[in-house]
């Protein structure tokens, strides 16, 4: 019986190597190898179409990154929409899925509208929001506040105004993303034992007790994990950035991607690009580790 088992976790083992085989090696070849690729080149000089010779540099393509004020500002662009958009998403997610998350007729059609947006591509979004952004007074955008403030509301150019260009994009960026929060934290919301709010009611306690006390406890790893997969995309905040605004007006909307790729590409500068790449990897690694100590493996599981 004993030499049986273990035959067959021998073979379950190796059934198992066998299907996780493409996809390591896909992880392999398309993120562990280009990643080394950077950290390597991000010690050197490298610059497309260069006559110079290619150079060790040590840390110094790191030290012009951190004093490259396009950088900084990408930098701090990238925080303020990770402060912005992290709380407000994760509240209004919360507040969709405690509404969609009710027995009554019809809700998988409003959960199905209310995720639609998601698997657009954001590049498709990207163009049609950059539509309803028109400066003219024909734009829907304009259109509607215009409606709204009684024709008191003059007609702007949201992409190219410096202090409206960010908020543009987050409001894209949050009518686009809340609805994969919204799917996680219903999951969350549904693997909760109706028999907790029962014995609560019958306690008498009312519905904000009810959150307050069960909802908001059950939904703590889930909430967590929200809010660092949200941080995280904050920081890869690129499409919306290329279509609608190019990093500007005047940084106004750069990012550490958008920079890392106008950097590689645009400049050629192959080796400060790939320092901004791994200095980004650094960031999405830290919110990583924070995600470990908040969620211990053994509670994540449960």
């Amino acid at each position: 019986m004993i030499s049986n088992s273990s035959a067959r976790v021998k073979d379950d083992t190796r059934t198992a190597l066998l299907m996780a085989a493409p996809a390591l090696c896909g992880l392999l070849l398309f993120v562990a190898l280009p990643f080394l690729l950077a950290v390597i080149l991000s010690f050197t000089n490298l610059r497309l179409g260069s006559p110079l010779p290619l150079q060790f540099l040590g840390l110094e393509q790191y030290r012009r990154v951190w004093l490259d004020p396009n950088f900084r500002q990408a930098l701090l662009n990238n925080g303020l929409f990770a402060l912005v958009m992290v709380p407000i998403q994760t509240a209004i997610a919360l507040g969709l899925a405690l509404l969609l998350n009710r027995p009554l007729p019809g809700m998988a059609i409003f959960r199905t509208i209310f995720f639609m947006p998601v698997v657009f591509p954001m590049a498709l979004v990207a163009v049609i929001w950059t539509i309803i952004y028109a400066p003219s007074a024909n734009g829907m955008m304009n259109a509607v506040l215009e409606s709204i403030t009684f024709g008191r509301w003059e007609p702007r150019d949201f992409l190219n105004d410096p202090v409206l260009a960010l908020p543009a994009i987050m409001l894209l960026s949050l009518w686009q993303g809340v609805g994969f929060q919204m799917v996680i934290i219903l999951a969350g919301l549904q693997s909760i034992s109706g028999t907790l709010y029962e014995a609560a009611a019958i306690d008498g306690s009312n519905k904000w007790n009810q959150f307050r006390y069960i909802t908001v406890p059950q939904l703590r790893n889930t909430l967590i994990f929200v809010l660092l997969v949200t941080s995280v995309l904050s920081f890869r905040l690129f499409d919306q950035v290329q279509i609608m605004t190019q990093g500007g007006p005047n940084g106004a909307t750069t990012t550490v991607m958008y920079e890392a790729v106008k950097a590689s590409f645009e400049q050629q500068k192959m080796a400060k690009g790939s320092a901004m790449t791994v200095i980004f990897f650094a960031i999405v690694l830290v919110i990583t580790l924070l995600q470990r100590v908040l969620i211990p493996e053994d509670s994540a599981i449960d």
